[in-house]
């Protein structure tokens, strides 16, 4: 894994992913009733901590917290090749779920990147991602029966006979995108986004459609949202971003004229900004982009590569 995979949050992680465990339901009961194995508790996505961090159980207390949600899901096996597994207590009260995992608070794992290493980041955001879907995907959506959680919690079985449909965690792929101006001096495009505060600019994202490239969407979502064409579109990376099911692919392009022209529905406005401007902006304490999202990447390795 090189530098640069580490510095997106919530990829890169030390987790064995172990996935032909996944099939294997004699292992996984063993692993399950291992007393080093681990257990991470969620409750509606959020994570269960103390002062230490997310809580991390084994013994008699995962076995409890086990006991108490019908969901266990398999998350893989750590560099010591000790199991991880994570349950939704969901169904209880913020309160009992907290009580019963032996934790201070409920808190989004957005909330935990400054304190968390990438690798432990990134656990717990796949760990909250997946006991979402379960959430979510309760009856299968060809013939609306109830559907079972299988494979270590990695696929949904639709219990109808004659259905019996494979139900898959599904990811839903977006763009976010640093467009530059077609000429000197260098300036890239930010935009205020729709409910954003008076002064938070942002660069320019929106979700691929079906039958769509991760090009093909990155023009329409510029031309839609912005009325900007673009060319050179070069990817940069990409992002795990599981709120709830994301995938963020950062690129750049270059706008083929100045003129903007904001749908008024997404975007409120629109504006070029100078490398000496933005670098202004994060002296004075605003931030270019969330620190744990890609677009800080994008804007950052924008600021720093010219004058």
């Amino acid at each position: 894994m090189n530098t640069a995979e580490r510095v997106l949050a919530y990829g890169g992680g030390w987790l064995d992913r172990a996935a032909a465990l996944r099939t294997d339901p004699t292992r996984l009961g063993e692993l399950l009733a291992d007393p080093a194995s681990v257990v991470l508790p969620l409750w509606r996505d959020r994570c269960l901590v103390d002062e230490g961090g997310p809580v991390r159980l084994t013994a008699e207390r995962a076995s409890l917290v086990r006991s108490a949600t019908g969901t266990t899901v398999f998350l893989g096996l750590d560099e010591n090749e000790v199991a991880l597994f994570a349950v939704d207590l969901s169904a209880l009260s913020e309160q009992s779920a907290v009580e019963m995992a032996g934790a201070a608070r409920a808190v989004d794992v957005r909330a935990l990147v400054g304190r968390l290493d990438p690798g432990s980041a990134a656990v717990q955001a796949y760990a909250r991602g997946l006991l979402h879907w379960h959430r979510q995907q309760r009856h299968c959506g060809t013939c609306g029966a109830p559907a079972v959680a299988d494979g270590g919690g990695h696929v949904r079985t639709c219990t109808d006979a004659g259905c019996g449909r494979l139900l898959f965690p599904r990811i839903e792929p977006a763009i976010i995108v640093l467009v530059e101006a077609p000429g000197p001096p260098g300036r890239c495009l930010l935009a205020r986004h729709a409910g954003a505060p008076e002064d938070a600019w942002s660069t320019l994202a929106g979700f691929v459609e079906v039958g769509e490239s991760l090009e093909d969407a990155v023009r329409r979502e510029m031309a839609e949202e912005a009325g900007v064409t673009v060319t050179d579109v070069t990817y940069q990376g990409s992002q795990a971003w599981p709120f709830p099911a994301g995938l963020m692919v950062g690129f750049r392009a270059t706008a083929t004229s100045e003129e903007v022209r904001v749908d008024g529905d997404e975007l409120l406005a629109a504006r070029w900004f100078t490398r000496a401007e933005l670098r202004a902006r994060a002296a004075s304490g605003r931030r270019l982009g969330r620190v744990d999202s890609i677009d800080h990447r994008l804007l950052g390795a924008w600021v720093a590569a010219g004058d």
